[in-house]
């Protein structure tokens, strides 16, 4: 299933300001219970819980070419972690893209979202 964007400016700024938090080698990761997370089940044809996802890209990392790359490279390493994990749903989850994740491979992002997620307690 294709994941859903946080699509407001003031969800980003909960999971910073409220949200846990882990720092990794090419990612950091703000996690916050989302609290629309019971209307959005009855709306997803499945009935299930779903996390949404928020990937911020800096500029300070590069140019746009590089930017993409770097937000593909975080999609990847999330959908391989919640391929061979069972991560919690109902969450808001941002991933911030460090200067590091435009040499990274997403093997190596993967690992960092594990790691994230094992010390958040999603996995």
């Amino acid at each position: 299933m294709k994941h859903i964007a946080i699509g407001e400016n003031h969800l980003y700024s909960k999971a910073y300001a409220k949200g846990q938090k882990f720092v990794g080698r090419n990612v950091i990761i703000y996690v916050l219970r989302d609290l629309k997370a019971k209307k959005l089940m009855t709306a997803n044809p499945q009935k299930e819980y779903v996390n949404r996802i928020g990937l911020t890209v800096s500029k300070k990392i590069g140019k746009a070419h590089i930017r993409n790359r770097v937000k593909r490279i975080l999609r990847e390493g999330l959908r391989q972690v919640e391929k061979n994990y069972d991560v919690k749903k109902g969450h808001l989850i941002v991933l911030v893209a460090r200067p590091s994740a435009v040499l990274a491979k997403s093997d190596n992002v993967s690992l960092d979202i594990e790691r994230a997620f094992k010390a958040l307690l999603l996995i």
